[in-house]
């Protein structure tokens, strides 16, 4: 039996070190490692030979899984990187260390033989000390890997931590969808952004600003799901020999999520089950997102839909504004959102929120912002031009 190790980080540098080394060990043929964050606990189960890392990942409902990694797939990934960013790079760790993109991160740093300077995580993501961890990098070529979240902490904060964002190479920017607004904010700042799309079952991100790296293959399906595959590819799901069959088939995983081509360009519209159909109509809940965080005076955006008993369900969103949102400025969102994606995909319900609920490592909660915007007991904004069957 394959043996696997549980490795906790919480955040700070020292639980990192000692990541580093097991991962050292592990992708040399040594035993796989499981790394868990704060409150979470290992799992049992023989990885398999050639197994280097085991991560535990969990979807929009919290069903837990645990993908398996080999080493190959990990190495894969992180030459494939730097050959896409130029070379090889000195790595600021500003992630928790137990999601795949963390992992990643020190992968990519043993890779170019030095370890990564990590940023003390435990009392959560701070500009300033994002700034004092960059300095500890030196003159060396740089790289960082950031949610947007953090990105637009940055921005907002500015001085010394956006200086520091500025001296980077590349930043990949991941975990969840990059508003549009943000992404613009980040470029005109002078931000070097390479926006990456992937998920644990394929070693992190495997395609840039919708590139796939090198030996990665992109398929779509009849009806837009993505599947992917290439050496990055994740061994399948420990202990559960069903699910596995289920996603990975013929070299091939396939992903919840749906695309398209533009300009030879993957773009990702969101996940399948995420689609809401409304009057047997289907929208997909990220096309809108773009479109309203394209829009001044919004930060962010989530969109679901929510049951009624006409059209089974109605697209609904939860809006962070500048200010507060007053009739004039729902009119405006409603009709930029017409304009561009017609109006079956108005949104008939709008709401205010101080902020966008998240899990994990900065993806929008679905669920949440569903809960949030049906337990508002006052009444829901409607757009009654909004739906075919009015016009």
């Amino acid at each position: 039996m394959a043996l696997l190790s549980t490795v906790p980080v919480d955040g700070s540098p020292a639980a990192v070190d000692g990541l580093v080394t097991a991962l050292r060990h592990a992708l040399a043929g040594g035993p796989a490692v499981l790394p868990v964050g704060p409150g979470e606990s290992g799992v049992a189960g023989d990885p398999g030979e050639g197994a280097a890392v085991v991560i535990a990942t969990s979807g929009s409902t919290g069903a837990a899984k645990h993908v398996v990694l080999s080493a190959g797939a990990l190495q894969a990934s992180a030459q494939a990187t730097a050959e896409r960013l130029g070379g090889p790079a000195r790595w600021l760790l500003a992630l928790p260390a137990h999601h795949v993109a963390g992992v990643q991160v020190v992968v990519r740093s043993l890779l170019a033989g030095t370890p990564p300077v990590v940023q003390d995580l435990r009392a959560g993501f701070r500009p300033e000390a994002f700034a004092a961890a960059t300095r500890e990098l030196g003159p060396d070529r740089r790289c960082t890997s950031l949610v947007p979240t953090q990105l637009g902490r940055i921005l907002d904060s500015g001085g010394a931590a956006l200086d520091a964002l500025r001296g980077y190479s590349a930043v990949l920017v991941g975990g969840a969808a990059l508003a549009p607004q943000l992404h613009e904010r980040a470029l005109a700042a002078g931000i070097a952004v390479v926006t990456t799309y992937g998920m644990s079952e394929t070693a992190g991100g495997c395609v840039y600003d919708g590139v796939p790296l090198g030996g990665v293959r992109v398929e779509l399906e009849e009806g837009g799901r993505i599947r992917l595959g290439g050496p990055t590819l994740a061994d399948g799901y420990l202990g559960d020999s069903g699910l596995t069959a289920a996603a990975f088939a013929d070299g091939w995983f396939r992903t919840g999520d749906l695309g398209r081509w533009r300009a030879g360009r993957l773009e990702v519209l969101g996940r399948a089950d995420d689609m809401i159909v409304t009057g047997g109509e289907k929208v997909a809940p990220a096309a809108v997102e773009t479109v309203l965080t394209a829009q001044d005076g919004v930060t962010a955006a989530c969109v679901v839909g929510v049951p009624d008993p006409e059209w089974g369900q109605v697209v609904a969103a939860a809006v962070v504004v500048d200010g507060s949102l007053d009739g004039a400025l729902a009119e405006r969102l409603r009709a930029a959102v017409r304009a561009a994606l017609g109006r079956t995909a108005v949104p008939r319900v709008l709401r205010a929120v101080p902020r966008i609920p998240l899990r994990g490592i900065g993806k929008p909660d679905r669920m949440a912002t569903a809960r949030l915007i049906t337990a508002d007991a006052g009444p829901a904004p409607i757009d009654t031009a909004s739906h075919p069957r009015n016009g």
